[in-house]
């Protein structure tokens, strides 16, 4: 894979190109808004159509070119399963939440409304911590994955495309807000599904047998009931995605800005499928790809069957996918962070408040790309940061959720639980090389370990992130029940 696909000013040429066309058409469709609500969620008119398309263009960013793929090598056909369901499945959970959450908040802007009301000020901050590290780790991670491309494509240095990519971004929606993310959402998701169906004939028009075929006859334990990464990679990409995608203050943006209940449901359905589809194709493409060449890098796999220096088309059609892919999934998140900070800003710090705070949050997002841009060039792993990412989030997820439920979980036993499972879930959470963690191989031997813990910390720091504070519920429900 060591060669280059295009020249590096045809490379930037097309980046600039692209990004000046979403430019021209956020400033095309850019009006002014009465208040910061109409800037945060629109004019709460979305039909099933547009509200579908930005569901997904928003949750499949340029990661889908690299991550499940990438997963796919290690953990076999489960983690395909579970990378696709875990991205689909926050759709399905705000089938049921997003509604309720409607209810009680008509005129709602975010899901930290629901929180504050239901725990108070303190597990209010505490979930800002991890929402707002999360989006942030996944807008470093959306930047460094279009900068990789660039640089495997036509070594561009990363620093390059990191600067012009947020620059291309925060030129039209930081003036567009809500509203032009939702427009420019259409075009994105118009590209991703034509060379979606383009790498479906490609990839599978050069295999001389089918594919399934082909992964049973070169890796047959990838695909194999009894392989246990199938299982345990399944479960950690479903747990770890699924809870992370329901924190996304994108996701609850679109709730809001729906039209009814009714038009918000179906899109959610909609949406669903189509990820699904998505996603598991692009998992897939990595099992094909590692049948064909083992020694391939897994966060190439799926490029591995689509790049070819002599089709020139098809190198300018992934190009184009995966800036699109890019600008809307970062879109989304500016705007989820900048919605953030208007809402909730004051509960981090007095300066975040006033009329001019929607003025105060473009300079923090502004000032926070800066940190994305420094962080992104130095080209850290995508996998890793979303995984670390999804941990914090997972830690809280049973706490927050289930407080929909249980109106006797009170803020010192939600700190509680939610402190308890993030604490439990880093000492194993692995390190970079996913040999070893702070419990396991650091503060004690591996070797006083069983082989299933060594070889499954992965899937055990986002277990017990989980299982710890449920447990710690039950108890306290069982405790109450007898009184």
């Amino acid at each position: 894979m060591e060669q280059t696909y295009l020249s590096l000013h045809s490379s930037l040429s097309l980046i600039i190109i692209v990004g000046l066309f979403f430019i021209l058409i956020g400033y095309l469709n850019t009006k002014e808004f009465t208040n910061n609500k109409n800037y945060i969620v629109g004019d709460r008119d979305e039909n099933t159509f547009s509200l579908t398309t930005s569901l997904v263009a928003s949750a499949l960013g340029a990661w889908i070119l690299f991550g499940p793929a990438s997963a796919s090598t290690w953990g076999g056909i489960g983690a395909v399963f579970g990378y696709a369901l875990g991205t689909a499945a926050p759709m399905l959970f705000l089938y049921n939440f997003g509604p309720k959450i409607r209810r009680e908040f008509p005129q709602g802007l975010s899901l930290t409304e629901f929180i504050k009301k239901r725990f108070g000020i303190n597990i209010l901050k505490i979930c800002l911590f991890l929402i707002f590290f999360y989006l942030t780790i996944f807008l470093i991670a959306e930047v460094t994955a279009i900068a990789f491309l660039l640089k495997l494509m036509a070594q561009v240095p990363l620093w390059i495309t990191s600067g012009i990519t947020l620059i291309i971004c925060l030129l039209y929606v930081l003036k567009g807000g809500f509203k032009l993310s939702i427009i420019t959402d259409k075009y994105q998701f118009g590209f991703l599904v034509l060379i979606i169906f383009l790498s479906l004939f490609l990839i599978l028009g050069k295999i001389e047998i089918s594919s399934f075929e082909l992964i049973t006859k070169n890796l047959p334990n990838l695909i194999d009931k009894n392989y246990l990464p199938n299982y345990t990679a399944g479960l950690t990409f479903f747990i770890a995605v699924a809870a992370t995608n329901l924190f996304h203050q994108g996701n609850w943006q679109r709730v809001f800005s729906a039209k009814n209940n009714k038009t918000l449901k179906s899109s959610l359905i909609y949406s669903s499928i189509i990820v699904f589809i998505i996603v598991f194709w692009m998992g897939y493409t990595g099992l094909i790809s590692y049948s064909l060449n083992s020694k391939v890098s897994p966060d190439l796999a799926f490029f591995y069957l689509i790049l070819d220096k002599s089709n020139f088309l098809t190198i300018i059609a992934v190009l184009i996918l995966a800036i699109s892919l890019t600008l809307s999934t970062i879109d989304t998140l500016i705007n989820a962070i900048s919605s953030l900070i208007i809402t909730d800003g004051k509960f981090i710090n007095k300066i975040l408040k006033g009329r001019e705070i929607k003025t105060k949050a473009k300079i923090v997002v502004l000032f926070l790309s800066f940190l994305v841009f420094l962080l992104a060039s130095k080209g850290y792993s995508i996998l890793y940061l979303f995984l670390l990412a999804d941990l914090l989030c997972c830690a809280a997820v049973v706490t927050v959720f289930y407080g929909f439920f249980n109106n006797k979980i009170n803020p010192r036993l939600a700190a509680c639980t939610i402190f308890s499972g993030l604490i439990c879930g880093l000492v194993f959470f692995p390190s970079q090389n996913f040999q070893s963690s702070i419990l396991v191989g650091n503060l004690v031997s591996i070797e006083k370990f069983g082989s299933f813990i060594s070889t499954n910390l992965l899937f055990l720091s986002f277990a017990v992130s989980l299982i710890i504070p449920m447990m710690i519920l039950l108890v306290y429900s069982l405790r109450n029940s007898f009184k």
